[in-house]
């Protein structure tokens, strides 16, 4: 009889991170490509007991009428950013998992996001009622493949934002406006959290959205003896500013002002062309050099959407600082990347590290995975050299059977 797996429940499970998480996932199986870009690869993970690629199962939820083989060819043929022959040889596998999709909900993501939504996306339903269906769907999932557990990673598109202070701070104040009358102050990627930590699976958020971030959430996953952990990916400027920020503060050299342009074409460019959506990206990317050198420089971030580049991202930064006598000096640097490229492999990443911790025991926020968010909940520290040593000290601990 075969093992029990791990299931992957992607949330946006046939967007541009999804597509290439899944088309990597299945390259990695066939042992098509190298481990480029896998944090959880690195040698001095070597020695932890990480999930093998072929243990995983995948399936989600999505709110687009589309085929996951198409939107993964869109990387191919828009963006030219992965060879089509790789999404080939996957068809079968891809097809296979496109079947496990299911419906998502569009409870309070705003118009923009509702729009993209199919005919077959529920209108109307209470948060309890979207709660209820896709803690089923998972449910189902779990029971026709045999899983061991299921990490739920939410990579959907970003809503706009909700103020986790303004909620009430306990599950037991939290609940109950699951059930009134009004529209629930939750958005869709908290109901997709809460169906998934009330239910003992984990639970990811890579998105700049609510999702676990409120207190009373916290408490349901460590109630549930479950882990969580986000949020927003750091995979291209914002990683920039954790790794240069700390020379600035260590050399003491005063930075006076950070600009930093963002350009880029895909669907999440699309969504964030919307001021209301683009305004928890914006407060993600900017908040952290206050943060790391104690004193908040005048800063701007802009983010347009540019439809041609497609899944191509480009950030202009232009960082003016006061060096010795206090003379004015400049960096600037491009950063240029493939965003669902520079993301995809973090998501892999989180997800072994997130199921090895289901397998040690581990609770509530899995704050050593900080290095890989640009808003880590309950973390403090955003430079990225410190950030990356709690993971680092985290694989060194309590080695075993398990870990």
């Amino acid at each position: 009889m075969a093992r029990p797996g791990i299931g992957i429940w992607l949330i946006g499970a046939k967007g541009g991170v999804a597509s290439t998480t899944i088309v990597g996932l299945a390259a990695l199986k066939r042992r098509l490509v190298p481990p480029f870009g896998l944090v959880s690869s690195l040698p001095q993970f070597g020695h932890l007991r990480l999930a093998g690629w072929n243990d995983f199962a995948v399936a989600g939820h999505e709110i687009r009428d589309v085929r996951l083989v198409d939107e993964a060819m869109k990387l191919a043929t828009t963006s030219r950013a992965i060879d089509p022959r790789l999404i080939e040889s996957c068809q079968a596998e891809l097809a296979e998992i496109d079947g496990r999709v299911r419906p998502g909900t569009i409870y309070q993501v705003g118009q923009t996001i509702e729009a993209l939504a199919g005919d077959a996306v529920p209108r109307g339903e209470s948060a309890r009622d979207a709660i209820d269906r896709v803690r089923d769907d998972m449910a189902r999932f779990v029971e026709t493949a045999r899983l061991e557990h299921l990490v739920v990673v939410n990579v959907a598109s970003t809503e706009r934002p909700v103020d986790p202070a303004s909620l009430p701070p306990t599950w037991a104040e939290l609940e109950p406006l699951l059930d009134r009358a009004g529209p629930s102050p939750l958005p869709a990627s908290s109901l997709y959290a809460i169906a998934a930590l009330g239910a003992g699976h984990s639970y990811v958020n890579f998105t700049p959205s609510l999702g676990s971030a409120p207190e009373a959430i916290d408490e349901l996953a460590r109630l549930g003896n479950t882990r969580h952990m986000g949020c927003d990916g750091k995979t291209g400027e914002t990683l920039m500013k954790s790794v240069l920020a700390p020379m600035f503060g260590l050399r003491h050299l005063q930075v006076m002002s950070w600009v930093g342009h963002n350009i880029f074409g895909n669907m999440d460019g699309q969504v964030l062309d919307d001021p209301g959506n683009k305004a928890a990206k914006v407060a993600s990317k900017d908040h952290l050099l206050g943060d790391i050198l104690g004193y908040k420089p005048q800063t701007h971030v802009s983010i347009e959407y540019i439809e041609s580049l497609g899944d191509w991202k480009t950030a202009w930064d232009h960082v003016h600082f006061a060096g010795f006598l206090g003379t004015p000096m400049t960096l600037q640097f491009i950063w240029q990347g493939c965003d669902s490229l520079l993301a995809a492999p973090l998501v892999l990443d989180l997800i072994r590290f997130t199921e090895l911790a289901h397998r040690r025991g581990e609770t509530g926020r899995l704050t050593f995975l900080a290095s890989f968010f640009k808003s880590p909940y309950g973390v403090r520290e955003h430079g990225f050299v410190r950030q990356f040593q709690m993971l680092e000290a985290w694989a060194r601990k309590r080695p075993g059977a398990n870990g």
